[in-house]
């Protein structure tokens, strides 16, 4: 039987194998183990409507070919916020109540670098972005490809936000 791999017997996985290194949602319900963010640091800000902010805290390239992007959404409107129009719009992968329709955007490399999937179609991104209320802030991250390594600057984008520029770390 054909099939990728290296001919060792593990499928072609290598121990640095990012998705060894990747958090995603439980199966069971959604619930997130996501990667620590310095809360401490701001690289970025986007206000939004209804008093939505996204604080931007690292975006961080990794040796695997990777960004994560890490953050903290403050509701500072007086109503509960659902981030439903931050989901993709696609219909081939889950998307949930998350920042899957979020975005790294090379304006001079002319280029858009997508949230990544797993295997089951669930984004290496925040889901259970639902019911935040008033006042309250709850962490957030988005994993991407990474740019060419000549990529310093890049914009952040989210459904209904104004992007916001960057600098990539790592």
């Amino acid at each position: 039987m054909a099939g990728c791999g290296n001919g060792d017997g593990d499928g072609g996985k290598k121990p640095d194998d990012a998705a060894g290194r990747t958090s995603t949602a439980a199966k069971d319900g959604g619930d997130e183990q996501e990667p620590a963010a310095d809360s401490s640091k701001t690289i970025g800000e986007m206000k939004g409507p209804g008093g939505v902010v996204v604080t931007l805290h690292s975006a961080v390239r990794d040796d695997g070919g990777f960004v994560t992007v890490n953050a903290t959404v403050t509701n500072r409107g007086s109503r509960l916020f659902n981030a439903i129009d931050w989901r993709s719009k696609e219909t081939e992968v889950k998307s949930l109540s998350s920042v899957s329709g979020a975005s790294l955007v090379d304006e001079k490399g002319k280029k858009r670098y997508l949230v990544l999937r797993d295997t089951d179609g669930q984004c290496l991104c925040t889901t259970g972005l639902s019911g935040i209320k008033p006042n309250e802030s709850r962490p957030l991250f988005a994993q991407f490809p990474a740019p060419p390594k000549s990529v310093k600057e890049i914009d952040f984008q989210i459904p209904t936000m104004p992007s916001v520029s960057i600098t990539l770390s790592g």
